[in-house]
Formats: C-alpha cells, structure tokens, sequence
C-alpha cells in the first residue's frame, strides 16, 4: 500500500494498538465490513513487521512503515478511496430510472440482483439445515465433553469453525444479495498470549451473534424456500394454463367440455369458463412479478439481518 511520505511523526501512534484505535476513529462512519478488512490488515501488517524486526519496539515499527504503509488517517482515505472504486467495479450498471408505476414493477425483472436474491432463498434451506446441524451437534458435543480434558480444545475447534464458517456464508450473502461484508477473519491476536487469546474467542460478541445467526437460518431458510417454490409453482401454472388448453392439456388434466375448462381428473375436477382463462394468465403473469419484488424485499432484509449480527456485533480489541 502506497501512501504520502508527509505526515507528523510526533503524531504517530507508540503502539499497535494505539494505531487501530487511531484508524478506527478515522474511518467513522464507514461501513463496518470495510473497517473489520482494515483493521485487520494493519495489525497482521504491523506485528508482522514487529516479528521480523525484534530488536525494535512498536513505536520504531511504526515509525519505520508509517512511510510505506501510511499513518491511520492516510490508511483511512486511501481504504475509502478503494472501496468506492471496487465497488463502482464490481456493481452492476444501474437499470434506467423509471418513472411509471408499472415501469417500477415490471422492472424488477431487468434487474440481475433479483434473480440471485431469488436464488439465495432456494439455497437458503440447504445451508440452513447445514448451519443449525453443525452448530446443535457441535454445542452438544461441546456440553458432553466438558467433563473431560479433550472438551476445552474441543470447544476452542469448534467455535473456530463457526467463524470460517461465518465468513463463508458472508461471501454468499456478499455476492448474492449485494450486501457488504467482510472479507478477512478476525485477527487473532498474534502477540497476546494463547490464554487471552482462547478468552477473547469467548467473550467476543460477534462469536454469539454467529451461532444466534446460524440457528435462525433453519426456520429462516424453510420460509424462504416454501415461498419461493410455491409463489413461483403457483404463478408459472397460472401463465402456462391457457396454452396447455391450446395444445389439448399436454397431459396435465386440463380439457374443454360444454364450455368450460375442466381441471383435475375424474374424483376431483376444477371447472372454468373458457373467459378465465385470459384472467388466469394475468393473474399468474402478475403474480410472477410481485415474487420478484418479495423476493429482492428478502434479499434486503436478509442482507441487514447478516450485517447485524456478522458484523455489527463484532468487537475489534
């Protein structure tokens, strides 16, 4: 990372951690996932460069890289400056703006966050299931080991693995539904102690948050996944009902008799008239529609509800 050679040493940080204190306050405001990178790229920078140099102390360090590296506000600037740019990049061009009530909800359509969105949910009941199956068998297996020695490392494992497990349903929630999050694990802790660095696994918010996250993806993810498999059944069947009258039914137990369209078989049958039929397709074609704008209001809401408890509830020390 390059950054201007002009800056105040006497203002400088004497310690790493002064200098994640000093980047954190510069970056206020600033999305959360953006500051977590952050600062998790200055530390592993900064006690990496302790490691190499143990002659030095963490002002020296500091001092010696503030050139190279920058000073936290210059860190600050040149990270927002990157994230605009990224994100110009990677987003999509925006759809026209439209003006019209039926241009805004036909719209919906154009949109390619729509269709991940829509995706997202069909996904969801899968890597829900997934979820809450490690995190109620690893909590067990947690509870039932702890009698004995190999529980505590056990435990330490296991709650490791929520946080890469964390970050994989991060990069889903990042790229499907358009949600910022991060891109880096917690640091974790390089110079602290084993003993510290096991009781801030514990006592970090953002741990608890994963493990509330995850067991709510179970019920989240069946709604999600029945909503969207039975609006899309529903709204599909309704636009292809007349043009399989058309074509004698293809099978699917529709037929016209004494002018009525008669759906079923001969134990249960459903009759229309044939003038339904135009009201059918609409209905169908509007349901399609208001499916793809429920499901980018889920995708939305998800994305928050991820933020908040991936992120937001994470404390960086």
């Amino acid at each position: 990372m390059n950054a201007s050679n002009t800056f105040n040493a006497s203002a400088l940080p004497a310690t790493i951690p002064e200098y994640l204190e000093q980047l954190r306050r510069s970056l206020a405001g600033a999305d959360p996932a953006l500051v977590h990178d952050a600062l998790y790229d200055a530390e592993e920078y900064l006690r990496s460069e302790l490691a190499e140099n143990p002659g030095k102390s963490e002002a020296q360090v500091i001092a010696s890289v503030a050139g190279s590296y920058g000073a936290p506000d210059e860190v600050a600037e040149i990270y927002r400056d990157t994230e605009v740019t990224v994100q110009t990049a990677l987003r999509a061009p925006p759809p026209p703006p439209r003006k019209s009530v039926f241009g805004r909800f036909f719209g919906v359509a154009a949109e390619p966050r729509t269709y991940a969105a829509l995706f997202y949910m069909l996904l969801s009941l899968a890597t829900g299931i997934f979820y809450f199956t490690w995190v109620v068998t690893g909590a067990s297996l947690s509870a039932g080991l702890a009698v004995l020695i190999i529980g505590i490392p056990f435990v330490i494992l296991f709650l490791g693995s929520v946080r890469v497990l964390s970050l994989v349903e991060g990069r889903l929630v990042e790229v499907m539904l358009g949600q910022r999050m991060p891109r880096r694990p917690l640091y974790s802790g390089r110079g602290k102690p084993w003993l510290e660095r096991i009781k801030d696994l514990f006592v970090d918010p953002r741990t608890w948050g994963t493990l509330l996250y995850f067991l709510l993806m179970l019920p989240l993810g069946i709604v999600y996944f029945t909503l969207a498999v039975t609006l899309l059944s529903v709204s599909l069947a309704f636009i292809a009902a007349p043009v399989a009258v058309l074509f004698d039914g293809f099978g699917s137990g529709l037929w016209i008799d004494d002018g009525f369209v008669h759906i079923g078989d001969l134990t249960a049958t459903t009759s229309l008239e044939i003038w339904h039929l135009p009201l059918l397709f609409v209905a169908g074609v509007l349901l399609l529609f208001a499916t793809l704008h429920l499901a980018r209001g889920i995708g939305t809401m998800h994305g928050q509800l991820a933020k908040h408890l991936l992120v937001k509830t994470a404390q960086y020390d």
